[in-house]
């Protein structure tokens, strides 16, 4: 019986010990985005003092920027919501 995997291992991967430069991998986070999230918690004795959580997203400009709609042609008039056409 063969066994079929969804993924490939990192063995199986010939590019996943690939070595990726600062600035490739700054445009590939900053085109995709990501967030980045953690809790730090300062307690004595189980009594917790200072708790500080932290949720940031960091993305390019262009990559949260809604994408523009194709503006209509010459021909078709634009329809406002709630109005009947």
């Amino acid at each position: 019986m063969a066994v079929t995997t969804l993924a490939p291992s990192s063995a199986d991967d010939p590019l996943a010990h690939r070595t990726v430069s600062l600035v490739d991998l700054l445009d590939r986070v900053l085109a995709t985005g990501v967030v980045i999230s953690g809790d730090i918690t300062i307690s004595i004795a189980d009594v917790d003092l200072v708790r500080v959580s932290l949720r940031a997203l960091v993305a390019s400009v262009g990559a949260l920027a809604a994408p523009e709609l194709p503006a209509p042609a010459a021909g078709e008039a634009a329809v406002v919501a709630g109005e009947g056409a």
